[in-house]
């Protein structure tokens, strides 16, 4: 019995073999992983200097930033700030918070 299946298995093989062998011989051309890649025969520069398009903001302006947001809410707890102008101050920082990334995009696009 176990030669009879073995024999079967085998037959059963040689049969699929043909099938398998077709699959892989596909006329079709392999589509590409990125068809959208620049092919052209011209290789990009590799050795040029690398660098950001626009400047980091330096610690020092940080600590700035920090200091006036501080004293602003220091003036406020005081009392020493009326809550109209401290509402105008938060406005302005509030939409330079809003606003700084949509402009540094353009700037780096040039779209501005």
């Amino acid at each position: 019995m176990a030669f009879e299946f073995r024999r079967f298995s085998a037959v059963l093989l040689m049969a699929a073999m043909p099938v398998a062998l077709a699959a892989c011989a596909s006329s079709e051309a392999p589509a590409t992983v990125n068809a959208g890649a620049n092919r052209a025969a011209v290789y990009p520069d590799i050795t040029a200097i690398v660098r950001g398009e626009t400047q980091q903001m330096s610690d020092e302006e940080a600590a700035n930033y920090q200091a006036s947001l501080m004293a602003l809410a220091h003036r406020r707890k005081a009392g020493t700030i009326s809550e109209a102008e401290y509402r105008r101050q938060l406005a302005e920082l509030q939409a330079l918070r809003d606003n700084h990334g949509k402009a540094t995009l353009a700037e780096i696009e040039g779209t501005k």
